[in-house]
């Protein structure tokens, strides 16, 4: 594990290559969490 490891994070930056654990794009490392948003609150109806 090191170096001489293809699978690694140090050992692709040894090679020059990317991949699942050395990827070109930062933002596509994690998705973020799905959070669900509260439900809105109900609007005001016109009172009949």
């Amino acid at each position: 594990m090191g170096r001489g490891d293809k699978r690694t994070r140090k050992g692709k930056q040894f090679r020059g290559s990317y991949g699942k654990t050395r990827s070109h794009n930062p933002a596509k490392k994690k998705p973020q969490p799905n959070v669900p948003q509260p439900a809105p609150a109900p609007k005001a109806g016109r009172g009949r």
